[in-house]
C-alpha cells in the first residue's frame, strides 16, 4: 500500500479511512447495542412489535453519534461546505442502511420464528449491522463525503481543469491515433 497524501482533490487512503470508520462505528454500535436492550428489555417490554421498535430507536441514535464521528473524523478531510446537505444525503444513506438489520430482525423473528432476544440481537446487531455497515462505508466514502464533492476537491478538480495539457510521452505524442489505442 502506498501512503498518498491526502489534499485538495486527492483520495484519502482506504485503509486508514476504513479503520477511522471502524472506530466510529464501533461507538456507533455499542450506543446501538444499549439502546436496542434498554428499549426491547425495559422501555416497550411487552409492547406488540417491540423488537421492530427497538431496531428502529436504537438505530436513530446511533445514526446520530455516528454523524458526528464520521464527519468530524473519519471523512474529515472530505466534508462538503453544504453541512445541511451532506447531513441530509448521510441521513438518507443510514436510513437505508437501517433498512438490512430490519430486514434481518423481520426474516429472523417472524418468518424463522426466533424471538428470543438472543436471536433478535444476533440478527440485528450481529448480521444486520455487518451488512448495513459495508453498504454505509461505500455510500459515505464515494457520494456522501466523495472528495470530488468536497469544496478542496471541487477547487482541485477546477485547478486541474485550467492547466494546459501537456503530452507526457513523445512516443504517444507521435502515433497515428495519439496513444488512444494500446499496444
Amino acid at each position: 500500500m502506498t501512503t498518498q497524501k491526502t489534499g485538495p482533490g486527492r483520495r484519502a487512503p482506504l485503509l486508514p479511512q476504513l479503520i477511522k470508520f471502524g472506530a466510529v462505528g464501533a461507538v456507533g454500535f455499542v450506543v446501538n447495542l444499549v439502546v436496542f436492550n434498554v428499549m426491547l428489555l425495559i422501555v416497550l417490554r411487552g409492547v406488540p412489535h417491540a423488537t421492530i421498535y427497538s431496531t428502529v430507536i436504537a438505530t436513530l441514535v446511533a445514526i446520530a453519534a455516528n454523524w458526528v464521528g464520521n464527519r468530524f473524523w473519519a471523512f474529515s478531510g472530505q466534508r462538503q461546505q453544504n453541512a445541511t446537505r451532506e447531513g441530509l444525503e448521510f441521513f438518507v444513506v443510514s436510513l437505508a442502511g437501517m433498512g438490512i438489520p430490519l430486514l434481518c430482525v423481520w426474516v429472523s423473528h417472524y418468518l424463522l420464528a426466533l424471538t428470543s432476544p438472543i436471536a433478535d440481537n444476533i440478527s440485528a446487531n450481529g448480521v444486520g449491522l455487518v451488512l448495513g455497515m459495508l453498504f454505509r462505508f461505500a455510500f459515505y466514502r464515494w457520494w456522501v463525503f466523495s472528495p470530488a464533492r468536497s469544496a478542496a476537491g471541487r477547487a482541485a478538480a477546477k485547478a486541474r481543469a485550467d492547466e494546459p495539457a501537456t503530452v507526457t510521452s513523445p512516443t504517444l505524442a507521435g502515433s497515428p491515433d495519439g496513444g488512444l489505442v494500446g499496444d
